[in-house]
């Protein structure tokens, strides 16, 4: 009986210390419509990111791909600035699409995000996202050591 209390009083002890390290970050829209998830995640250095599409209420016909990518990628970089990272801290990348001719479109815009080295990325296609949107972006950024 005393081997597994002892054990219990180990587990509570190693989550109450993992959980002291973590970060919970909330865009600014996620906050302002109480959102049930983060925008991002920080975790001893290593931030998760969220799945991110444009602002729903901004997701028309009109909306250019262009214009959702750049949306896309602003409320990214603002995540990963919120953890004190930058966009070159960035290490991995999945984007979820419902038109993979739309490829370029976004390629055009993601590249201007990132300095020398790009982020391991895939480029996944799908039949349908939340709220009409053509893309959704999540990553992993991994703070480098200075």
């Amino acid at each position: 009986m005393k081997s597994l209390v002892l054990i219990s009083c180990m587990v509570i002890a190693v989550t109450a210390s993992a959980q002291s390290d973590r970060k919970f970050l909330k865009s600014k829209l996620a906050g302002e419509r109480h959102l049930p998830f983060s925008s991002g995640v920080l975790v001893n250095g290593t931030l998760y990111i969220a799945g991110t599409t444009a602002e729903p209420d901004k997701i028309t016909p009109s909306l250019t791909p262009e214009a959702e990518a750049r949306s896309i990628m602003e409320q990214i970089k603002q995540t990963v600035e919120s953890a004190g990272m930058s966009m070159d801290d960035v290490v991995s990348i999945q984007v979820f699409c419902t038109d993979l001719t739309l490829y370029e479109n976004f390629n055009n815009v993601y590249s201007k995000y990132f300095h020398d080295n790009f982020p391991a990325r895939a480029f996944i296609g799908v039949p349908k996202l939340l709220f009409g949107a053509r893309f959704e972006v999540n990553g992993i950024a991994v703070a480098r050591k200075h």
